[in-house]
């Protein structure tokens, strides 16, 4: 009687290790890009908070007509129907505040959400022939996460 033999199919130890490698090597790759993507997605909170603001200051230039921001001619927090600042942490936001005298608007992220670092976004108001345009600044930019 003639004895068979059985292929065997199947993988090899060093195939799955490299498979394994390959993998790991994509994790790699990913991972950062991922991270960055998730604090864009919680810093657009951040950039969302300063909307009430900048539309009660558009609303105040134009109701006012304010045609230079001035010590004496602005649209101060808490006055014109501009919000108060905030001050304590609500989700993603640490604060917003308006500047006096420029009306910039400045909100911050709360550190914990993005890596430990508190980005700021401010935008600044500049009026021309009386039209409000707004112009963004601010850590997140240099971070890419507004």
């Amino acid at each position: 009687m003639n004895s068979e033999m059985k292929k065997q199919s199947g993988f090899t130890l060093i195939e799955l290790m490299i498979v394994v490698a390959i993998v790991a090597i994509l994790a790699a790759i990913a991972l950062p890009a991922y991270q960055t993507y998730t604090q864009k997605a919680r810093f657009t909170e951040v950039v969302s908070a300063t909307g009430p603001y900048k539309t009660a200051i558009e609303v105040c230039i134009q109701t006012n007509g304010i045609t230079a921001l001035s010590a004496t001619d602005n649209c101060n927090q808490g006055t014109r129907g501009v919000p108060a600042n905030i001050t304590s942490a609500a989700g993603n936001v640490a604060s917003v505040t308006v500047t006096d005298t420029t009306n910039a608007i400045t909100a911050t992220g709360v550190a914990a959400s993005f890596g430990g670092t508190a980005h700021t976004y401010v935008i600044t108001p500049t009026i021309t022939a009386g039209k409000v345009t707004w112009a963004a600044s601010g850590s997140c930019s240099t971070a890419g996460v507004c």
